[in-house]
């Protein structure tokens, strides 16, 4: 059974505000973000497979990949608004300070739903 890539999408909005004595808000809510970018990445990415005959090589390089194929078959809001809930993930997985996480995550949910709805 294939798994369900919009499970993401669920558990990254269920992290929204929870800590734990293991762990802060913020973590959870980095890990949101990170969550819903691959949420919509890969749904992006079977949509794109399925219906516009997208070829995933299996390396880093199909995220930007997906993203020039979609701009080049006409998905050019879906393709801009995954570069940029990819450049959130990045920050919140790599960078030592995120300003403004909060907002960042607002924005990161609301921008991986969109994503998942227009590649149903």
């Amino acid at each position: 059974m294939l798994f369900d890539w919009t499970e993401f999408l669920e558990l990254a909005k269920s992290l929204v505000g929870q800590s734990s004595r293991g762990y802060s808000q913020e973590a959870a809510e980095r890990s949101a973000v990170s969550r819903a970018y691959y949420a919509a990445f890969c749904c992006a990415r079977n949509y794109a497979e399925a219906q516009l005959g997208f070829k995933r090589k299996g390396t880093a390089r199909d995220h930007r990949a997906l993203c020039d194929f979609l701009k080049n078959h006409g998905k050019v809001q879906v393709a801009a608004d995954l570069t940029r809930l990819r450049q959130w993930r990045n920050d919140c997985d790599y960078e030592d300070q995120v300003p403004n996480i909060q907002a960042m995550v607002r924005s990161a949910l609301s921008t991986a739903s969109q994503i998942v709805a227009a590649c149903i």
